[in-house]
């Protein structure tokens, strides 16, 4: 599969970039949407996104329909899985809410003939999606690692994992490869589900395992916003900086406002969904078949230009 680099994670920034094809004739068309549902702020934006692409598809092309489906947990969306079946889709766009859970499910779609586009967690079997779309995720690992070692320079760091994915292997092993050499050292990590909540409980635990630890990569700013919580309520100040991740906009703001605790962020932008739909429209519409893996920058963002990652009116 070809690699292509989109630099822009809206659909407006796909439309820009399909203005030149030539639309073809008008046919009935079924996509179906599957993604978590609003469980932290990122999946959040995600729901949003999705339902404002599906609008704006069925305006676009005369015949789409598209079936948007969210689930709270990886075997309720196993099941939608089977209802979008029912319903004979003729395209599956699927964001996996893990990776081990969601690969049969997916499987079983593909073998009736569906058209497959895989978003952000990819699966075990790379072979069953026509299309994956997905931030950078060795990327937004690398990128936080280099930004520890550029600004604390050495000391000890505990590291918040999401959920076992292959996008959180990809996120947390590519930032440990940053720190090989240098005086920055891991001391502690674990998962803590890209919540807020389960973060705060995991940095007490920190907290009280660690007498000193000097900055903490979150890598997700849901996670950021509880650990943040637990460091104010445990009063400690050897910490002298929290990352997170994703470009959620009160996290921006901090940066903009240049809170020394969130210095910086790394983008990851819930908008891919759109960009994720959109291809897989233009696969039926449009006389350039879609196919390969599409990849959006991750990109550190700092006081200097975070301006330019702040959406007010976004719900994330």
């Amino acid at each position: 599969m070809r690699k292509t680099a989109l630099k822009l994670a809206t659909a407006a920034g796909l439309f820009a970039g399909l203005t030149g094809v030539a639309i073809a004739q008008s046919k009935n068309v079924t996509i179906g949407v599957s993604i978590p549902a609003a469980t932290h702020g990122w999946t959040g934006g995600v729901v949003y996104h999705a339902q404002e692409a599906a609008k704006q598809l069925e305006k676009t092309y005369p015949g789409l329909k598209v079936i948007v489906k969210t689930s709270p947990d990886g075997a309720s969306q196993a099941n939608a899985l089977d209802d979008l079946s029912a319903q004979k889709i003729d395209a599956l766009v699927v964001l996996p809410f893990n990776s081990d859970e969601l690969t049969n499910p997916v499987k079983e779609v593909k073998k009736r003939g569906t058209f497959i586009t895989v978003v952000d967690r990819g699966l075990k079997d790379a072979t069953i999606q026509d299309i994956y779309v997905a931030g950078n995720n060795p990327e937004f690992g690398r990128v936080a690692g280099k930004y520890f070692v550029d600004t604390l320079k050495q000391g000890n760091v505990v590291v918040f994992r999401g959920i076992p994915t292959v996008i959180d292997e990809e996120r947390v092993s590519n930032f440990e490869k940053a720190l090989e050499g240098s005086g920055v050292k891991v001391i502690d990590k674990q998962y803590a589900n890209w919540n807020r909540d389960d973060a705060f409980r995991v940095m007490q635990d920190f907290l009280s395992k660690h007498p000193k630890i000097d900055a903490v990569w979150a890598s997700d700013d849901d996670m950021a916003l509880g650990v943040m919580e637990a460091i104010r309520q445990g009063k400690r100040e050897d910490i002298k900086f929290v990352l997170g991740g994703a470009g959620m906009k009160d996290i921006v703001k901090r940066v903009m406002d240049g809170d020394k605790m969130i210095p910086a962020n790394v983008s990851y932008p819930p908008g891919m969904i759109a960009t994720a739909m959109n291809v897989t429209a233009a696969q039926f519409f449009t006389n350039a078949p879609m196919r390969g893996t599409y990849v959006l920058n991750a990109l550190l963002i700092t006081k200097d230009n975070a301006k330019n990652y702040y959406y007010p009116d976004s719900p994330f």
